[in-house]
């Protein structure tokens, strides 16, 4: 409903630009920090543990990156699935970018990569009769479920596990 009604959605500018300059990374959901992109969780998700993956620069298309922030980019994506596993061993994923308002983005001018882990029967009658989804954990406690994991599966990348 605080997404739905506008409620504590009071940020000024981009959330994808003004996050990252912020320094606690656990307020803001940060998991991991590379030199391109970073992995934010969805303060609004589909399910437990919808991770974004984002690049620092502003942009609104995938064509406007650089081939070292697609790279990293794409590498960020693949981190987030292995943390995910390695946290909550989903029985599959949901991996993908919208490019525009009407692709689904809601955030449409900054590029953005969702990864949604997904488990046999997520999908219940509540969204359909209730009109609303149940995640089963709430944020903080799954960042600080995930925060290890990215740690342990960084090794020796740039992208480097939040240490705010």
């Amino acid at each position: 409903m605080k997404y739905i009604a506008g409620i504590g959605n009071k940020d000024k500018g981009c959330i994808f630009c003004t996050k990252p300059k912020e320094s606690d990374d656990r307020k803001n959901l940060i998991l991991c920090r590379g030199d391109k992109c970073f992995v934010i969780m969805n303060r609004f998700p589909y399910n437990n543990g919808h991770l974004m993956v984002v690049p620092y620069a502003h942009a609104a298309d995938i064509g406007a990156l650089d081939k070292s922030t697609s790279g990293e980019l794409w590498y960020l994506v693949c981190l987030s699935r292995k943390a995910l596993t390695e946290a909550f061993h989903p029985e599959g994923f949901n991996i993908g970018i919208n490019l525009g308002r009407t692709a689904g983005a809601g955030i449409d001018t900054h590029i953005h990569a969702h990864v949604v882990p997904r488990w046999n029967g997520d999908t219940n009658f509540m969204p359909v009769l209730g009109d609303t989804k149940v995640v089963s954990q709430g944020l903080l406690d799954t960042y600080d479920a995930l925060l290890p994991c990215f740690r342990s599966t960084a090794g020796t990348s740039s992208a480097a596990p939040s240490s705010r």
